[in-house]
Order: C-alpha cells, then structure tokens, then sequence
C-alpha cells in the first residue's frame, strides 16, 4: 500500500483517473438502448473514437506525468468535442468527469512542498 500511495503522489493521480473514467462512461453511454439514447450521434466512428481518446489520454497522464499538459489539453478538447459526437457528452456526467480532470491534470505541480495553513499567533504581551 505505502509503494501504490508514494507512486501515486508522484503523478497527477485524481486528474488521469477522472479523465479515464469519464471516457469509460462515454463509452458505456454509447451501449445504451436506442430509446434511452439522447443522439445517434454524427458520425459513428466519432461517436467511438472521442471516448477513447479520452480514456487513452487518462492513461497516458497517469503513466507518463512528464507530458501532462499535452495530454490535459488534448483531453479536454475531445471531451468537449464528446458533446456533439456521444449523447450529449454521456449525458454530462462523463463530460463533467473529463473536463475536471483535464483540469486537475494541468494544474498539478510536481514536486511542490504540501501546503501549510498558517495560524496568526496571539501577539506576545510583555509585562
């Protein structure tokens, strides 16, 4: 456990996990039954290939943090691009999930010291 949680906090672990699972969703979203289904979707193929790219774009954050930004931005462009293509973004759950973790993966900074909250110490009376 303690090797998985130093492995994870070198990466942009909660950022590529969400992008990952947010293309999952898409995907499962695209299984659904016809009169569920909000859009047939322009294009089949994309339909298909935009989650996918999300999916394989999570992956790549999580095992390749060095390109993070490359990778955020690519999958956060096809996850919007998701909103045309897959039932309106996987009915805007997996949409939500990818944009957010896009951006969780390109905010995040490696190596940065974990942050302080800093308390106001009472003020020294001298007597």
């Amino acid at each position: 456990m303690r090797a998985f949680t130093a492995w994870r906090r070198r990466r942009p672990f909660w950022g590529g996990a969400l992008l990952l699972l947010g293309g999952v969703e898409i995907l499962l979203t695209e299984q659904a039954s016809i009169s569920v289904v909000l859009q047939a979707g322009a294009g089949g193929v994309a339909a298909y290939l935009l989650p996918l790219v999300m999916a394989v774009c999570g992956l790549l954050v999580l095992f390749n943090p060095g390109q993070r930004l490359f990778y955020s931005v690519i999958g956060v462009l096809v996850t919007l691009g998701t909103w045309v293509t897959s039932n309106l973004g996987g009915f805007f759950a997996g949409m939500l999930l990818g944009v957010i973790g896009s951006s969780l993966a390109f905010g995040w900074l490696p190596d940065q010291e974990p942050r302080r909250r800093w308390r106001r110490r009472a003020p020294r009376r001298t007597v």
